[in-house]
């Protein structure tokens, strides 16, 4: 303990002893350390456990605030019940303060001033010294709970003030390193795990094991890091561990509504939190990626079509899966890990998948748009395209009157700027083939009339105009 720690102790006891409390003499160099507990007197105050480094050759002293001479009890196990006087010729008085030569090492006291009670308990820590001399894992192969035996023991430190059993938490520290799962950076961080026990017979356990190689500390208590003494710790060999955990991530890119939806645009990526709100229309591009710890050997993405994975359609071993969803249907999907024999296993959240029916048009109806004005207003119905709903695959033809092919295209997001080799055609009447199949298989195939109309005055109408080709 530095000497700041100690100065402060020194003084906090002189100020107990001012106010009517205890102090001790013949401590020596290891101040004592006073512990309130939890327990109250008839005072409602905290009773105080003092501890004492060795009680040889220390005395106790309560100095007076009424001027009166203290009397003083001393009780053991049995409670305060029990206490029996202290004869007066052990108790020294000096007109101020009462002080007892040899305190009576773990013991209770009562000390008594009029009607006022101090209960006190003196731990002699000599009699509770820890004797650490190695450690050793049992099973360092479990994957939920990893038991160490103890070559030595920190004992108990029993007190009482109502005959009631009780003991001091001696903090006993069990420090190693793990894995923890680490939002900002997603990945996982070394982090350093501290397990704490009231004392130590002979064995501890741990939970969960770690997750990484490590080595176990085991620092005996509290009262001896609190006087800087830390030969009582003990260090285990270094242990390789076979417990495996994972976490995982989820985007879905460009995610947005389905094209004509009258909900709104919802783009952006889906992080993949705890709603689980992942889907649309189809095709849906999800990428799931998967973080496993150090031990892990089998990975795999499953995809399921029921929540409790009996009906698994997909399996991919491998930590990033990047996927596209073609069909109908919810789907479930999650990442399982485990160690090079299976003996130790961990799962990732399930991820739901809702991929919707196919349409192809917009409302109940089915409609496409039959007009727009290209080379207008720059993002205002200057593209014609097809609203729809999960169609994977779509051809769609587009004619002049006199059956002239003028475009096509045959991605679904896709759509005509109502140009023609790189100039915009004439406004009037065009007419429009397309096919299409759904997700959930329906086949689609529909025809129509589009009307190009332009809205600005002088604008030239008749680009590339060639002949009969109307254009």
């Amino acid at each position: 303990m530095n000497k700041r720690m100690i100065l402060l102790m020194a003084a906090a006891l002189a100020l107990l002893s001012a106010s009517g409390q205890v102090e001790f003499t013949g401590v020596g160099q290891y101040p004592v350390i006073p512990v309130k507990t939890d327990l109250t007197t008839t005072a409602n105050r905290k009773m105080m456990v003092y501890v004492v480094y060795d009680t040889n050759g220390v005395g106790m002293a309560f100095t007076s605030t009424t001027g009166q001479r203290a009397v003083w009890y001393r009780y053991d196990m049995r409670g305060g019940g029990y206490a029996e006087k202290i004869p007066d010729s052990d108790v020294q008085w000096d007109g101020y303060r009462t002080t007892l030569k040899q305190v009576i090492p773990n013991s209770g006291y009562i000390i008594e001033q009029g009607t006022d009670r101090t209960y006190l308990w003196v731990v002699n820590y000599a009699d509770y010294y820890p004797s650490l001399n190695d450690m050793f894992v049992v099973d360092g192969n479990a994957c939920d709970l990893w038991s160490f035996k103890v070559d030595g023991s920190v004992p108990r430190i029993p007190y009482t003030l109502n005959g009631v059993y009780h003991e001091l938490d001696r903090e006993v520290v069990l420090t190693y390193t793990t894995r923890k799962w680490d939002e900002a950076t997603a990945s996982w961080v070394t982090s350093t795990v501290s397990e704490s026990f009231a004392s130590l017979d002979e064995g501890i356990n741990i939970v969960p094991p770690p997750l990484c190689k490590t080595q176990f500390t085991l620092s005996a208590d509290r009262f001896l890091r609190e006087w800087g003494l830390e030969e009582a710790m003990v260090e285990s060999r270094e242990y390789e561990t076979r417990a495996v955990n994972c976490s995982t991530t989820v985007t879905q890119p460009d995610r947005e509504t389905d094209s004509g939806d009258d909900s709104g645009d919802d783009s952006g990526d889906d992080d993949g939190g705890d709603d689980g709100e992942l889907g649309g229309s189809a095709p849906i591009h999800i990428v799931f990626t998967g973080y496993p710890t150090e031990a892990v050997v089998y990975r795999v993405w499953e995809i399921a079509t029921d929540p409790d994975f009996e009906q698994v359609v997909m399996q991919f071993n491998q930590d990033e899966l990047d996927y596209y969803f073609n069909e109908t249907g919810t789907f479930y999907v999650r990442y399982m890990v485990a160690n090079d024999d299976g003996s130790c296993s961990a799962y990732s959240q399930i991820y739901t998948v809702d991929v919707s029916e196919s349409q192809l048009g917009a409302g109940a109806e089915g409609r496409i748009p039959n007009v727009f004005s290209p080379g207008t207003t720059p993002g205002v119905n200057d593209v014609w395209k097809i609203p729809h709903k999960s169609i994977i695959e779509l051809h769609c033809w587009i004619f002049n009157r006199w059956g002239n092919l003028v475009y096509e295209f045959t991605d679904p997001e896709g759509g005509w700027d109502g140009t023609y080799n790189g100039q915009l055609v004439d406004t009037g009447v065009y007419y429009y083939v397309v096919t299409a199949t759904g997700s959930d298989g329906v086949k689609y195939k529909k025809r129509g009339d589009i009307n190009i109309l332009r809205w600005s005055r002088g604008e030239s109408t008749a680009s590339g105009s060639e002949g009969g080709e109307g254009f």
